[in-house]
């Protein structure tokens, strides 16, 4: 049997640039900061999706970067996850190649099944191919943008199953496209105009760690930056619900001052009061879930990136703040 063009199969699909999976515009980086560029090559967040009929395996032709000798990612786990709906079922591991196959074990089931990828090796997928019987691409889920820092990018989750936005997106039955950028989501509003022109049912933001430290702001500076963000994305999202979720706790920032003398409590301040705001201007589908006490210190692996338990934390609090309000889209089966 030929091999499965792998393109109807894939989810979390940001923009494409030939064959690869990118999160950024391929046709507009030069106006992005070098860090996000360079993180948006990495298909964080992308993922298989497909129904059996009668298959027991599927292999899985792709390339991947090899690191070299010494490169801490050569100490990463390469390997290809599979999940049936919330169930984990398993992973395969191999070793990164320029080019190769995998074959993933399949249960007695029709699915639908997911893989997640060795991401942290930007693997390419070329193509898939069915063994004892035939599959077929998954029904498409709403779709939910996800932007936000290195906690949104999945930093200290022990899989990329086990993100905060991937927890939250199986929870509510959402194709999760992870726009987080590790080191940077300052507020760029580049970003902003970049989502608001991409097809989505639900909208997601959560920085404002990294403008404590990375790209120190004041105050009123992150709140007129929130605002402004706010507004290049409703240029394109009019409607759209969208989440904006406030920093989580990070203990050494919450009360010391930055280069420009804010705290991270005070910036968080201002962008949730940037948020009331703009609800207060008329925009009724925005809602604002505050971080700070979604995480206790001891969910923080490093004083900043929580572990597998904050992960959960953090995804049942979105999950939690989306079901009631209506915002996030149902997924239906398609009948037959």
């Amino acid at each position: 049997m030929s091999w499965l063009d792998p393109t109807p199969f894939l989810r979390g699909v940001g923009w494409r640039d030939g064959d690869r999976v990118t999160r950024a515009d391929p046709a507009d980086l030069t106006r992005l900061p070098w860090d996000i560029a360079e993180r948006a090559a990495l298909p964080i967040g992308v993922r298989l999706e497909f129904v059996s009929d009668g298959a027991y395996a599927l292999q899985i032709r792709y390339r991947a970067g090899v690191p070299e000798p010494g490169d801490p990612l050569s100490e990463l786990a390469h390997g290809f996850s599979l999940w049936e709906e919330d169930r984990h079922l398993g992973e395969t591991f191999t070793e990164p190649a320029r080019e190769r196959s995998v074959r993933i074990e399949l249960p007695a089931s029709p699915g639908p099944f997911t893989v997640h990828l060795p991401e942290s090796h930007a693997p390419v997928i070329l193509g898939l191919r069915p063994v004892g019987g035939s599959v077929t691409p998954a029904p498409p889920r709403p779709r939910w943008i996800v932007h936000g820092d290195s906690i949104t990018e999945g930093w200290w989750s022990t899989r990329p199953a086990h993100s905060w936005p991937a927890v939250a997106g199986r929870a509510l039955g959402l194709d999760t496209v992870n726009l987080g950028y590790a080191g940077a989501a300052r507020g760029e509003l580049v970003t902003a105009t970049q989502i608001a022109a991409l097809p989505a049912d639900l909208l997601t933001l959560a920085f404002g760690t990294n403008c404590w430290s990375g790209a120190p702001y004041s105050a009123p500076l992150l709140y007129e930056t929130v605002r402004a963000f706010l507004a290049l994305v409703r240029d394109g999202q009019p409607a759209t619900p969208l989440l904006l979720l406030s920093p989580v706790l990070r203990p050494a920032a919450e009360h010391t001052r930055n280069a420009l003398g804010a705290t991270l409590a005070e910036l968080r301040t201002a962008m949730e009061e940037a948020v009331r705001d703009s609800v207060a201007a008329g925009d009724d589908r925005l809602l604002l879930l505050p971080g700070r006490d979604l995480l206790r210190a001891e969910h923080l692996v490093d004083g900043l990136h929580p572990d597998d338990s904050g992960h959960v934390l953090m995804a049942e609090a979105v999950t939690a703040a989306l079901r009631p309000t209506g915002f996030a889209p149902s997924f239906v089966v398609p009948a037959g």
